[in-house]
């Protein structure tokens, strides 16, 4: 599980499985819309490519076309099925001869066994376990036992936890993506595309995946963070929030003739106080919260356009002198209960592929 955390922190590798299904142009295609020269995915270092055995015996000349398109410094990594069999088999002891749909679930599960060893350790099984690795990253649940010497059940309690972030993420267009959808298929691949993407964004930055309502994610980022440390971290997932409902609506286009009129993500974030609550009697493993920054949030994300990102006053104060120079105060939101707020949207010409054109009044 070490070799796998440090691997993770120091390429972050995407990976690409091609198969016969996948003709080689559509890879090549879609490798460089994400990651070539004038992609907004240069944060990438590596990209690991799997590759079966029909793929195989034409790969150099495939490789040889795709490296000039792709953006400097971005290292190819290629990996045979045989190559990903057997550092399945080192690191998981898992025993198979091909992969299937049939098998597949066998690596999940192990992968998940081992994800729930390093977080606690070799204590026995246990529903909250489960539970707490939906919502929390494994090497973040292992950091707060660690460092705060607390027994696994105790990592995350019931209870107020004070000036946390939380931000609302949704899907812009999505009644209309739907009705012009006529394969049930499509609308499911590209929803759960969506929340895979968002889930991994948002844990793997040491966030809190609260929930999914539709096509809206819930996070919350602070919660073993005091004071302002975790905002940028908060802010950076937004951006890539942003950057993934741009990828999955442009694919969800390509699959329907009627153009859409909107499509990509808008975000909220605010910030304030979280009441986190058992369920039901006597268990921790379901859990609720209840606050006034998770109204104000989605209140946010409504008030936002596609590819915005609109955030109360209270974050946008905490923030740094040279990030709040990112962002523009704009219109008072109507928060119902809560009334009218102050709010600031980041400028589109920081927005990851954009302009300052873009803005209007820019």
């Amino acid at each position: 599980m070490r070799t796998c955390k440090s691997a993770r922190q120091e390429s972050n590798p995407t990976l690409l499985k091609s198969s016969t299904a996948t003709r080689p142009r559509d890879s090549i295609e879609s490798m460089v819309r994400k990651y070539g020269r004038k992609a907004a995915l240069q944060q990438v270092s590596k990209i690991l490519v799997v590759i079966d055995a029909n793929l195989a015996e034409n790969w150099k000349s495939i490789e040889s076309e795709l490296k000039p398109q792709l953006h400097a410094g971005l290292n190819l990594e290629v990996w045979d099925e045989e190559m990903l069999l057997s550092l399945l088999r080192q690191r998981f002891d898992v025993n198979l001869t091909h992969l299937s749909l049939n098998n597949v679930h066998e690596v999940r599960a192990a992968i998940d066994a081992a994800k729930r060893e390093y977080a606690f350790g070799n204590e026995s099984s246990d529903p909250l376990y489960e539970s707490l690795l939906w919502h929390f990253s494994f090497w973040q649940l292992r950091r707060i036992r660690v460092e705060n010497n607390v027994d696994s059940r105790s990592i995350f309690n019931p209870g107020l936890y004070r000036d946390v972030s939380v931000i609302f993420a949704d899907l812009s267009g999505l009644s209309s993506f739907v009705r012009d959808t006529r394969d049930d298929a499509v609308v499911r691949y590209i929803l759960t595309t969506f929340y895979t993407k968002a889930r991994y964004e948002i844990v793997n930055r040491g966030g809190m995946l609260y929930q999914f309502a539709g096509d809206g994610v819930l996070a919350v980022f602070g919660l073993f963070d005091s004071g302002r440390s975790h905002l940028q971290t908060a802010l950076e997932c937004t951006r890539s929030l942003i950057q993934i409902g741009n990828s999955v609506t442009n694919e969800w286009q390509r699959q329907i003739d009627h153009i859409q009129s909107s499509h990509g993500s808008h975000v909220g974030i605010a910030r304030g106080d979280l009441q986190f609550m058992s369920l039901r009697p006597f268990s921790r493993t379901h859990i609720g919260a209840i606050g006034d920054c998770i109204n104000l949030a989605a209140r946010l994300c409504s008030a936002a356009a596609a590819g915005e990102i609109v955030v109360s006053n209270t974050f946008y104060q905490w923030l740094s002198g040279a990030v709040q120079a990112e962002f523009q105060e704009t219109q008072p939101v109507d928060a119902k209960n809560m009334g009218r707020v102050r709010t600031w949207k980041l400028k589109y010409s920081m927005l990851p592929g954009s302009t300052r054109r873009d803005f209007p009044g820019s």
